[in-house]
């Protein structure tokens, strides 16, 4: 899935951007506000990663365009500002949670997972699907019992079409959620993986339709 990290502390910001790149997302930096709101209104991100001290526009002033706007993602504020006036103001501008630097990156993998999983009306970290069970939270998927080994691609792929579980999800889509804004995206080697995973986790998980994408149903049978 594709994250939006709008932060303008750039060694911060790559540092973090490497760890959710190494965990599952796929990752798009911005470090000033007009930036991160012309994004944010045109990316159609799973989730936001939001420091409120940007510059040009702060974080409070692109996430309540961003809301003003229609926007319905999931923002989590990422911020050294601790007083409750500032935790009042991003969640009255409609943030969604609110970490205070410094942080861990593990606390902030946690609740991006809760943030995503509720946001796709999911109550529990781990979908089972006939066969196979995703564990939406550590990434970890296993075929009758046993851990399947998954590349990255491979692992961003089968999270996004099961949070995006009975929906179709197009080619254009799943590619703008699995890469980096930056990279290369094609076709034909999503057709590629895909083949490899339905290899490894049934031909039945993910069905093709024609002229409109994949899709994983939650009526897989075991």
């Amino acid at each position: 899935m594709r994250l939006l990290l709008a932060e303008d502390d750039t060694s911060l910001a790559d540092e973090v951007a490497a760890r959710l790149r190494a965990d599952r997302y796929a990752v798009d930096l911005s470090h000033d506000g007009e930036d991160a709101l012309h994004l944010g209104t045109e990316g159609g991100y799973a989730a936001v990663v939001l420091d409120l001290g940007l510059p040009i526009l702060d974080g409070v002033t692109v996430l309540s365009r961003l809301r003003a706007a229609g926007s319905r993602v999931p923002v989590i504020v990422l911020t050294a500002r601790d007083r409750l006036a500032d935790k009042a103001a991003a969640f009255r501008a409609g943030a969604d949670d609110y970490l205070t630097k410094p942080f861990r990156i593990e606390e902030l993998l946690l609740r991006l997972d809760a943030l995503i999983r509720r946001a796709g009306g999911h109550a529990s970290p781990r979908v089972r699907l006939g066969e196979v069970e995703i564990d939406t939270l550590t990434g970890q998927v296993e075929r009758e019992g046993l851990q399947v080994k998954l590349t990255a691609l491979e692992t961003r792929i089968t999270l996004y079409l099961a949070h995006r579980l009975d929906q179709v999800v197009s080619r254009s889509e799943l590619t703008d959620h699995v890469y980096d804004h930056d990279h290369d995206r094609d076709f034909n080697s999503l057709e590629v993986i895909i083949s490899r995973l339905r290899k490894k986790l049934g031909a039945g998980l993910i069905e093709t339709v024609r002229g409109a994408g994949y899709r994983i149903g939650s009526g897989i049978s075991g």
